[in-house]
């Protein structure tokens, strides 16, 4: 192995070392939101929100699900809804 291909490997290892690390800082800058935003509708689009949840055991939990301007409370459990409850009242 001469001094030419040794240069070389060393070169390249340096090459791929920059481009992982370069990969890091835009990962650590721009985070996978910003990838995750791309498929995203806008907010004005959305219709529906999961505006609050609540766990109660392992196998249950409350979900505060908001529709068009309606609050839905929901009772989840054991991968089927429980029980819809009754509309909140309003926050205040």
């Amino acid at each position: 192995m001469d001094i030419a291909e040794f240069l070389r490997a060393i070169f390249a290892l340096a090459l791929t070392l920059g481009l992982v690390g370069l990969g890091a800082v835009v990962l650590r800058r721009y985070g996978p939101e910003a990838l995750a935003r791309f498929g995203r509708p806008a907010k004005a689009d959305r219709r529906l929100a999961v505006v609050e949840t609540l766990v109660l055991d392992p196998s249950r939990r409350l979900v505060l699900v908001a529709c068009d301007g309606e609050e839905k409370l929901i009772l989840l459990g054991e991968g089927q809804v429980v029980a819809e409850l009754a509309k909140p009242k309003g926050r205040g």
